[in-house]
């Protein structure tokens, strides 16, 4: 049976499957990331990662992967095959893209892991049928993927979706990329953690709790959670001024909340925009899989692409 490996390397861990043609999985398979032994262990586990799930192709099916698509955190150069740079994973210019290719003797599609996962919600998931649509991960930090007639744009050097670095409060609360008052700083998960952990004394409280507590009405959450859905409503009104989508997807931790953020955060888009038009806002369908069944998506949009390439004259 045809298939290609998927797999999904994040900050701990790594989700991996086997998919045929369909978009079925045929297999299903997880390891740590082992970032604890450094950049050098955690490439040569992604590898053996990779190669475990070629041979078991070949037991079970007689034939290995015609082709591997993987997802990768940070900055990634995906025309070069290249991962940049990882904060988390503490590697820089990784050339996996290669690496990949000479273990498994396969072609190899490299991609971030938000724009792959948010082409798995455009074509898969939320934004299914959609011509434009924009995926917004809240997480620990906050980014997105552009989506336009069935693909994610990766922009000219890689950095397209950034919208987290999209400075909505000039001046406030600096931000690693070296700007102060980005968008992940005042409205991803980490930031209302942190927010709801000071405001209520709690050090251990996170956004669920946070979020809770709004729905219980405390006036203390309510404010956090108005402070982030403010700003976020800011950044993605920007957004929505550049890109015009037809739909917006929010996933990440944060999206978790429902109806808690969701509600909100409608009224706070409706009523920032002017001329615009207010897309459909909804939450990512595809949860923790996303990532998975986008890297696979990649690797059989490569097939595709080798295979037209083949039979033009």
């Amino acid at each position: 049976m045809r298939h290609v490996i998927a797999l999904d390397v994040g900050g701990t861990g790594m989700k991996a499957a086997l998919a045929g043609p369909d978009g079925r999985v045929l297999h299903r398979a997880r390891r740590a990331t082992g970032r604890e032994q450094g950049p050098d262990a955690v490439v040569a586990g992604i590898l053996d990662f990779a190669a475990e799930l070629r041979a078991y192709g070949v037991d079970h099916w007689g034939t290995p992967a015609s082709a591997a698509g993987v997802a990768v955190p940070g900055i990634v150069d995906e025309a070069e095959g290249v991962a940049a740079y990882a904060a988390n994973l503490g590697w820089r210019d990784v050339p996996l893209r290669g690496l990949l290719a000479e273990r498994l003797g396969v072609p190899v599609a490299l991609g971030h892991d938000v724009r792959t996962g948010g082409l798995a919600e455009g074509r898969l998931g939320a934004g299914r049928g959609a011509d434009r649509f924009l995926f917004v991960a809240l997480g620990t930090g906050i980014a997105g993927a552009i989506g336009v007639d069935g693909r994610v744009e990766a922009g000219a050097h890689g950095f397209a979706g950034e919208i987290g670095h999209i400075v909505v409060r000039p001046g406030e609360d600096p931000c690693p990329c070296g700007q102060a008052g980005c968008l992940e700083r005042f409205a991803s998960a980490a930031a209302v953690s942190k927010a709801w952990a000071a405001a209520s004394g709690t050090p251990g409280a996170d956004a669920a709790d946070c979020a809770k507590a709004v729905d219980a009405g405390d006036p203390r959450a309510l404010a956090v959670w108005q402070r982030a859905v403010d700003a976020l409503a800011d950044g993605l009104v920007t957004a929505l001024t550049l890109l015009d989508p037809r739909v917006l997807i929010i996933g990440g931790g944060l999206a978790e909340a429902g109806s808690t953020l969701f509600t909100p955060l409608r009224e706070a888009i409706r009523g920032r925009i002017t001329f615009q038009k207010q897309p459909s806002l909804v939450p990512a369908a595809l949860g923790e899989a996303a990532g998975c069944l986008g890297a696979g998506l990649l690797a059989w949009d490569l097939l595709d692409h080798i295979d037209r390439t083949e039979v033009t004259p």
